[in-house]
């Protein structure tokens, strides 16, 4: 039987080649993994909205064999858990990497300073500690000059979920510069409602900071071939 294919969603200021290294060791694993262009996020459309973004995620979802994993990164999990939403009956299982959904009526990703428009990346102090200790200055430096503003309507977005079909969807918590306990604490504490009432919910820890697609990538792949 053919693996279901594996759909990769970056984080902000990501584009789809962030993946690259991890596509090539599910490839060499046989796995067939293909990472989603967001909309706003390599482009040039600086007016994309959250709404755009959920649709080109669906739109890879539907053009998929079978029922796929996909897979969502840092504050794309939000992005993962609406397709989920969704697609209920399509995503064969959601794959959280560093970061958690948002809970209806939630704002997507407003963390940072919108300037005309987006949502620039704000340099390395705010990620400094577990996030960033992994990347040496070149590899901040790379990440830092590709880095693409997110759109004022994708990091402002309202989150809306309508279908709690979404908590019959397996989930696997990918936890990089946090803990599976502290992730489990967190749930417990009331501050993770969504992933509070999957229905099953995995947890996997990777050693490494915020973006284990870059410094850990054939770990990385290890786990979503393992999904």
């Amino acid at each position: 039987m053919t693996a279901e294919q594996i759909l990769l969603i970056g984080g902000l200021w990501l584009d789809a080649p962030v993946w690259a290294d991890v596509v090539a060791e599910l490839e060499r694993d046989g796995r067939r993994a293909v990472p989603v262009s967001l909309p706003g996020q390599g482009d040039g459309n600086t007016s994309a909205t959250l709404d755009d973004q959920v649709g080109a995620v669906l739109a890879a979802i539907d053009a998929a064999p079978g029922r796929p994993v996909v897979v969502g990164h840092s504050a794309a999990c939000g992005l993962a858990w609406l397709a989920a939403d969704a697609r209920p009956g399509r995503v064969g299982k959601v794959v959280l990497i560093g970061g958690f959904p948002v809970a209806d009526g939630g704002t997507y990703a407003d963390f940072f300073e919108v300037t005309n428009g987006v949502m620039p990346f704000p340099g390395w102090a705010p990620f400094e500690g577990a996030d960033a200790a992994d990347l040496d200055e070149q590899a901040r430096q790379k990440l830092a000059a590709g880095a693409i503003p997110v759109p004022e309507g994708v990091a402002r977005g309202v989150v809306r979920l309508t279908d709690e079909r979404r908590y019959d969807v397996p989930v696997v918590l990918v936890c990089p510069e946090f803990t599976p306990a502290e992730a489990r604490e967190w749930i417990a504490e009331g501050e993770l409602p969504e992933l509070a009432r999957a229905k099953h919910l995995d947890l996997v820890d990777i050693d490494s900071g915020h973006w284990p697609m870059i410094t850990r990538p054939a770990e990385l792949a290890r786990i979503l071939a393992a999904v």
